[in-house]
């Protein structure tokens, strides 16, 4: 579960390291965001000389949650750190490449491009 101002992890090579939660898009007033939810985020940490400055406002999408994701056979998958991936208005994510591990659900909440460019989908 991603809260407002949870800090999260960056899983692409967009520039920025490190993210903290701003808002949660959906429905309503949402406290909590889960593997494949969109939030808004702003950068904290930034890697020098790339499109991505530090205090800049993204979007991104909840890849990888500590809390972790209970599926329809029972199985519980849960991951060592928050992370997230920066997307564009359309959801396609900025980076290249994804670093790490990603939830198979993000298939389902239609970012199929993100699940094609990691290494490993668990």
């Amino acid at each position: 579960m991603i809260q407002i101002q949870t800090y999260l992890d960056v899983a692409d090579n967009s520039g920025a390291r490190k993210l903290m939660c701003i808002r949660i898009l959906g429905t309503g007033n949402q406290k909590y965001a889960a593997t494949g939810n969109i939030i808004i985020a702003v950068v904290k940490e930034a890697i020098p000389n790339m499109f991505l400055k530090r205090s800049e406002v993204v979007r991104a999408v909840a890849a990888c949650t500590r809390k972790g994701v209970k599926r329809r056979n029972g199985m519980f998958l849960g991951f060592d750190d928050n992370e997230a991936v920066i997307v564009n208005q359309e959801g396609n994510p900025k980076g290249t490449r994804i670093f790490g591990p990603v939830a198979r659900e993000l298939r389902e909440y239609n970012f199929a491009r993100i699940v094609s460019l990691a290494p490993e989908v668990l």
